[in-house]
C-alpha cells in the first residue's frame, strides 16, 4: 500500500515516518510513504501556496493549484488515480472502520491545510475530507500522522501478530480495549487479576469481554448507545371504544 502526504512542513513528518512499526512495514516493502512539499507544486516562482480571502475575512487561503498539480503529479507515479483525502476539521470524523476502509485502497493521498483553510475547490478532487476530533489544530499534519499509522495497522503483516489489532479499542465495534497486565505480578500493592494467571482461556476471554464493556461504561459511555438495536416500532394505533 502507498501513502502520499502534501503538505507545507514535510520535516514535521518525515522523522514520524522513519521510526517504529512504520519504519518496520516500509522495510518489509508493505507499505511505502511518501512525503511532499507543496511548494514544489506552487505555480508562483516564489513558492507561494496561498493568498487573502475573497470576502474579506482575517488571515489567508490556501490556493487549489498546487493541490490539484500534487494530486496530478501522484497519479503519473501510481499510475491511477490515488483515493485522496483532505485533513479538515470539516471533515467526518476519523475511526477505525474507515481505517480498515482505507488498507483496502491501494494509494491513498493526504492533504494537509493550513492557514485559515484551504479553497473550497480543492474539495471537490477529494474522496473524503476527514477529521480527528473536535479540535482545531495549526494544521493537517498530525491529522496525518494519525491517519498512516492507523491504517497501516490494518494492512496484513505491519503488525507482528494481527491478534494484536484484532484486540485494539475499536476494532470490532464502538468499544474500548481490555485492560492488559504484565510483570510484575504485584506492583505498589495492586496484584494482577487472579483469573488471568489460571490459564484458563475461556475464563479469561469472559473476564476480558467484561472489563471491556466496564472500562467503556467508565471512559466512554457516549459509545454505548452506538451497540443499542433499534427501538422497537410502537405499530399503528389502536382505534379507540
Amino acid at each position: 500500500m502507498r501513502f502520499d502526504v502534501v503538505t507545507l512542513y514535510p520535516n514535521m513528518l518525515l522523522p514520524f515516518f522513519s521510526e517504529g512499526i512504520l519504519r518496520g512495514a516500509q522495510d518489509k516493502g508493505l507499505i511505502a510513504i511518501h512525503v511532499h512539499d507543496l511548494r514544489a507544486f506552487s505555480p508562483d516562482p516564489r513558492g507561494i501556496v496561498d493568498d487573502r480571502p475573497f470576502g474579506g475575512g482575517a488571515g489567508m487561503v490556501m490556493r487549489p493549484e498546487p493541490f490539484f498539480r500534487a494530486i496530478t503529479a501522484v497519479e503519473r507515479e501510481v499510475g491511477r488515480p490515488p483515493y485522496v483525502v483532505l485533513l479538515s476539521a470539516q471533515g467526518v470524523l476519523f475511526c477505525q472502520e474507515i481505517a480498515k476502509d482505507l488498507a483496502r485502497e491501494r494509494a491513498v493521498t493526504l492533504l494537509c491545510g493550513r492557514y485559515e483553510g484551504v479553497d473550497e475547490r480543492v474539495a471537490h478532487l477529494c474522496d473524503l475530507e476527514l477529521s480527528i476530533g473536535d479540535f482545531v489544530l495549526a494544521g493537517g499534519e498530525l491529522a496525518a500522522a494519525a491517519v498512516v499509522e492507523a491504517t497501516a495497522r490494518m494492512v496484513p503483516g505491519v503488525v507482528g501478530r494481527y491478534q494484536s489489532a484484532a484486540t485494539d479499542s475499536f476494532f470490532a465495534g464502538p468499544r474500548l480495549g481490555y485492560p492488559q497486565y504484565t510483570r510484575p505480578r504485584t506492583f505498589q500493592g495492586m496484584s494482577v487479576p487472579d483469573v488471568l494467571l489460571s490459564g484458563d482461556h475461556e475464563r479469561i476471554r469472559r473476564y476480558r469481554e467484561r472489563e471491556a464493556w466496564r472500562k467503556t461504561l467508565r471512559h466512554r459511555p457516549d459509545l454505548l448507545s452506538l451497540n443499542l438495536p433499534p427501538r422497537p416500532s410502537a405499530g399503528p394505533a389502536k382505534p379507540e371504544g
